[in-house]
């Protein structure tokens, strides 16, 4: 079935989106942040011992991983120019 979008609901699904979009970028950063911070930690405090930081590494690599699945390839499981952006994506994608 295909039905067309009211301009409040194509609002309201850019929004969305967006918003998911800005929660995955804010997720890796704090990945990236907090991995670097683990790593220099490992690097300055053990003496180059066991890697320990690729336990946090790896299972947080994993749930970033099924966030952008989530976010970018299945966006429908899971600023202004933005949201405005993402309503003409969907506006095009109506015809």
């Amino acid at each position: 079935m295909n039905f067309k979008m009211t301009e409040e609901q194509i609002y309201e699904e850019a929004k969305k989106r967006v918003e998911e979009k800005r929660g995955f970028y804010g997720h890796l950063a704090a990945y990236i942040i907090v991995n670097a911070i683990l790593i220099l930690i490992w690097a300055y405090a053990s003496g180059r011992g066991f890697p320990w930081f690729l336990f946090p590494l790896g299972g947080w690599g994993i749930g970033l991983i099924f966030h952008f699945l989530g976010v970018f390839v299945f966006p429908g499981m899971s600023s202004s120019e933005a949201i405005a952006k993402e309503a003409e994506k969907i506006r095009k994608r109506q015809g």
